[in-house]
């Protein structure tokens, strides 16, 4: 029960940063995966690898972790959208995500690697840090997830969530 209790509090957290930031709230209009919004996307990153820490026993520093998978995808753009300047989107996002959140966070060395590395192996870096590799992995399954499912992924996370931040 009280592992239930830190997974849920790491999610409440993810609100509390969401709620804060409405650049990041906004990342809501942008599809991700499916009918995934980015921002639903960044927050079940967030919470699953907390919990995916938490469940291996890892020592992790959990802000970091979750900030890091907050911003992950900071990219502030729909890369569906046919644009010259989207091409490549796997292998540049990163970057602008860094450039984005640095500009409106300040940021741990944890969280810089976790946002920049989070595509490796497109990213040809490896993960630094315990953190950066977790949220790597999470965000592959995550994706991999919404992919598949395409309609209503996360249907636990969703109704935490104000109903106009979970959908495009």
């Amino acid at each position: 029960m009280e592992r239930d209790y830190e997974n849920w509090a790491a999610l409440l957290f993810c609100m509390r940063v969401v709620r804060h930031n409405p650049r990041l709230a906004a990342t809501a209009l942008n599809r991700q995966h499916g009918d995934t919004s980015c921002l639903l996307h960044s927050v079940a990153v967030a919470f699953y690898s907390a919990r995916l820490a938490r469940a291996l026993g890892l020592r992790v520093r959990m802000s970091a972790l979750v900030r890091g998978a907050l911003l992950h995808d900071y990219f502030l753009y729909d890369w569906h959208e046919k644009d010259a300047s989207h091409r490549l989107h796997g292998f540049h996002h990163p970057r602008t995500a860094l450039n984005n959140a640095g500009r409106d966070y300040v940021l741990t060395p944890v969280e810089q690697d976790i946002i920049l590395k989070h595509m490796f192996p497109l990213t040809l870096q490896p993960p630094r840090y315990l953190e950066s590799l977790l949220v790597c992995l999470v965000d592959k399954g995550c994706s991999l997830y919404e992919t598949a499912v395409r309609r209503n992924a996360y249907p636990s996370l969703r109704p935490l969530m104000p109903s106009r931040l979970c959908r495009p």
